[in-house]
C-alpha cells in the first residue's frame, strides 16, 4: 500500500497519479493501441514500484516489467497481482524462485532453458517464456540467425510455453535512427527465418521508439521513463513528448535559519564563503537521500517562490542554502522543492541531470528509500 505521510521524514516524494494516467493515455495513442508492458524495475524507477504498478494494474494493464525476480516477488506478495517479465539475465539458481512465483523470464540461453523446464516440471507448472534477440545493443541475447534452433529447443519442452520474441534499442533516442532500423531489421530478418504461430507476441519498443519509430511497434511496447512524464532524450523527434507530465515531486522543508557575516566558510571543507553578510537555511538532505554531493554548490532550490542557490558541500544528511534574498519573509517550515514547481517556476530532473552530466533516469531512481512515496 501507498506509504502514509511520515512527520518524522521531512524530505518526501509526492507522486501524481492523475498524471502518470495521463502519460498513459498518450503513449497508448502513440503506440497505436498495441498492448503496452509498464516498465517498472528500479523501484519504479524511483517513484514506488507499489504505487505505480497498483495504479497501473487499477488503469487495466496487467503485465509489467521489472529487473529480476526479487522485484516480481516484492510486489506479489504485496498483493500486486499482475504478470512480470522478468528482463535481466539470471542464473539457475533463481529458477526455484521464478518458477514459484509464476514469472516470465527472459531467455537467451541453453542452459538456462534446460533448467527452467525441470523445475516447472518438477512442479508441475507450465512457464511462459521470451526469446532475446541481440539486434544490435550487444548486452544479452541470442545472434539473430540463432532464433529458429533456439525456438525448437523451447518448444521441445512442453513445460515451457513461448508467449514472446523480443529485442531492445541501443540508439533509439538519438537523432540519428540510422542504426535503429537496421536493429529493426536484424530483428524481422530473425522473425522471418522462424516458425512462429500469431500467439508469440513479437515486442521491442521502449520509450524513445514509440515515440520515433512506429516500425518498431510490433505486437506489444515496453514504455519505461515515458510513463513517469520524463522525456527518453531530447533528441526525440516527435512533438508528441513535450505532452508528458512529469509525475514525481522532491520536496523538502527548512529546519534551521542562521544568520552569518561575510567571509564565512561553510559546511566540510569550506568550500563556499559568504562574500557578505547572509542568511543560510539548513534542509534536511543530503546524499543519503540521493541527493548528489557532485552537485554542491551548482544547484538550486525553490524557496518562497524564487531559485536559491545550494550552498558549502552537500553533506549525507543536511545542505544549505542561500536565502538571503528572502531575509524577512522565510520560516523555519517553509518549503524547498528540490524536482517540482513552485509559484509558476520548475526544476525538473533534467536540470539535474545536466548539471551532472547524466540522463533524468539516474537521478529519480537516485532518490532513497527513506524519502516516503506519498500519493498526492
Amino acid at each position: 500500500m501507498p506509504r502514509t505521510d511520515d512527520p518524522s521524514r521531512l524530505t518526501k516524494v509526492y507522486l501524481h497519479l492523475d498524471r502518470l494516467a495521463d502519460n498513459m493515455r498518450l503513449l497508448q495513442q502513440q503506440a497505436g493501441g498495441r498492448e503496452l508492458w509498464p516498465c517498472i524495475k528500479a523501484n519504479a524507477y524511483g517513484h514506488g514500484a507499489d504505487i505505480i504498478a497498483r495504479h497501473l494494474y487499477r488503469l487495466g494493464y496487467t503485465t509489467f516489467c521489472v529487473a529480476d525476480v526479487g522485484e516480481a516477488m516484492a510486489l506479489l506478495d504485496a498483493g500486486v497481482d499482475a504478470t512480470f517479465i522478468v528482463l535481466s539475465a539470471m542464473l539457475t539458481e533463481h529458477i526455484p524462485a521464478l518458477v514459484k512465483y509464476g514469472c516470465e523470464p527472459v531467455l537467451c540461453t541453453h542452459e538456462l532453458v534446460d533448467a527452467l523446464a525441470e523445475e516447472a516440471e518438477r512442479r508441475g507448472k507450465r512457464i511462459a517464456v521470451h526469446i532475446k534477440v541481440d539486434s544490435g545493443m550487444g548486452r544479452i541475447g541470442i545472434r539473430p540467425e540463432q532464433l529458429p534452433e533456439f525456438v525448437s529447443h523451447c518448444r521441445a519442452r512442453p513445460s515451457l510455453r513461448l508467449r514472446g520474441i523480443m529485442s531492445h534499442f541501443a540508439c533509439a533516442d538519438e537523432e540519428d535512427k540510422a542504426f535503429s532500423y537496421r536493429q529493426i531489421e536484424n530483428f524481422n530478418n530473425a522473425l522471418a527465418q522462424t516458425q512462429c504461430d500469431s500467439l508469440v507476441i513479437r515486442h521491442m519498443a521502449n520509450s524513445a521508439a514509440i515515440f520515433d519509430l512506429p516500425k518498431a511497434g510490433f505486437d506489444a511496447c515496453r514504455p519505461g521513463i515515458s510513463i513517469y512524464g520524463l522525456r527518453p532524450s531530447h533528441d526525440i523527434l516527435n512533438p508528441a513528448v513535450n505532452h508528458l507530465k512529469p509525475v514525481l515531486e522532491w520536496k523538502t522543508r527548512i529546519v534551521y535559519l542562521k544568520e552569518v557575516a561575510s567571509d564565512f566558510g561553510l559546511s566540510y571543507g569550506r568550500t563556499f564563503i559568504t562574500d557578505k553578510p547572509s542568511l543560510i537555511a539548513t534542509v534536511p538532505l543530503g546524499y543519503g537521500d540521493g541527493f548528489s554531493r557532485r552537485l554542491s554548490n551548482n544547484v538550486d532550490l525553490l524557496i518562497g517562490g524564487q531559485r536559491c542557490p545550494q550552498v558549502g558541500r552537500i553533506t549525507m544528511d543536511m545542505s544549505l542554502v542561500d536565502v538571503t534574498e528572502l531575509r524577512g519573509t522565510v520560516n523555519i517550515g517553509d518549503e524547498a522543492v528540490i524536482i517540482g514547481e513552485q509559484n509558476g517556476l520548475e526544476i525538473g530532473a533534467d536540470e539535474l541531470a545536466a548539471k551532472l552530466g547524466t540522463i533524468n533516469y539516474e537521478i529519480v531512481t537516485a532518490i532513497s528509500q527513506r524519502s516516503p512515496r506519498i500519493v498526492v
